[in-house]
């Protein structure tokens, strides 16, 4: 096989964010991904990749590190953070919750419900869109048990749930509080730019209905690296250790992100919809990259094997990395990271 060919960062072009992702990358994207089906190769994903030293700096990345993307729920450490920064007093499970892409199992619903009654909101009042469990094992058992589409199901219902809690504590509009313009989102857009350390480059909708911030991927490595390094006690510090503590309100008791926050102490993990994923270590060590054709299914082996070129050694890589093609019910092939 042809290995994609890694350009060194100090070989690249300084390039300014594009207002667009489309016109973002000065590389083109190269291969982070092969589908291997019975030893033939029959597919690639492509995608950009940057890996930060403990230092911050660039060591390691594949195609285009400058590449302006929509991190989709990777920018949910940063959402947190704004609704602390509104003064809501959220801490434990409640936060790391706030954070979340949850797959829709019990708990992550309960405890959704128990935030909407705490601060005296209905889950009327959300607006996320109406959804069935994210986890596809959770999903059958809770249409089995007679479930329907409801808007706390919803993977972001921890986030819109903090987001309508923060708006009544301040006295900030409930019914627009997904407006870019609303206060809230405005913390949102100032928190994302501090911590990536350049400005947003374009401002879409989430699948979640929320406003979604657009930065490279170096500017959100360079976030989640400022949040496990940042001050205990700091706001930013405060969502990383909620994480951290809590990976299974995070995602969920099936998920990459919660095996390796549990497993590999210190680690602060989010993946975000379209094949997007951000990781820091706890010595500053950080990565980010994103799938160009949004194929989720290639996220857990490009992202084990970025885990050991940054040094990782643990065995929930292996699990992680585990992506089996199936043929008559049994494996014939995997999809392996190509880098």
């Amino acid at each position: 096989m042809s290995e994609p060919t890694c350009v060194p960062a100090a070989d690249r072009p300084a390039r300014a964010a594009s207002a667009t992702a489309s016109a973002s990358a000065s590389v083109e994207p190269v291969p982070l991904a092969e589908v291997v089906r019975s030893g033939f190769v029959e597919g690639r994903h492509r995608g950009h990749l940057v890996l930060l030293a403990p230092d911050g700096s660039v060591e390691y990345a594949l195609g285009d590190p400058a590449a302006v993307v929509f991190p989709r729920s990777s920018n949910k450490p940063m959402q947190a953070a704004a609704v602390l920064r509104a003064g809501l007093a959220l801490k434990g499970e409640r936060l790391a919750l706030a954070a979340a892409s949850h797959s829709g199992e019990t708990f992550h619903r309960r405890l959704v419900g128990e935030m909407l009654t705490a601060f005296r909101l209905t889950e009327d009042q959300l607006r996320c869109p109406a959804d069935l469990p994210l986890d596809p094992v959770e999903a059958e058992a809770y249409l089995a048990a007679g479930g329907v589409r409801e808007r706390h199901v919803m993977n972001c219902s921890g986030k819109h749930a903090a987001m309508l809690a923060a708006s009544a504590l301040n006295g900030w509009a409930l019914e627009s509080y997904l407006d870019p313009e609303h206060p809230l989102q405005r913390l949102v857009h100032t928190e994302i730019e501090k911590a990536a350390g350049e400005p947003v480059a374009a401002v879409g909708t989430d699948g979640c209905g929320a406003p979604l911030m657009a930065i490279s991927l170096t500017g959100l490595a360079r976030a989640f690296r400022s949040y496990v390094l940042a001050e205990p006690g700091s706001v930013e510090r405060r969502v990383a250790d909620a994480m951290r503590a809590h990976p299974e309100y995070v995602a969920g008791t099936r998920r990459p992100d919660t095996w390796l926050m549990r497993e590999v102490p210190g680690t602060l993990s989010k993946m975000g919809a379209e094949a997007v994923q951000a990781v820091a270590l706890p010595d500053g060590r950080a990565l980010a990259f994103k799938v160009e054709d949004g194929a989720t299914r290639a996220l857990g082996p490009v992202l084990a094997r970025a885990l050991r070129r940054a040094g990782v050694d643990s065995p929930v890589l292996e699990r992680i990395g585990h992506a089996p093609l199936l043929g008559g019910g049994r494996e014939v092939g995997a999809i392996r990271a190509a880098f």
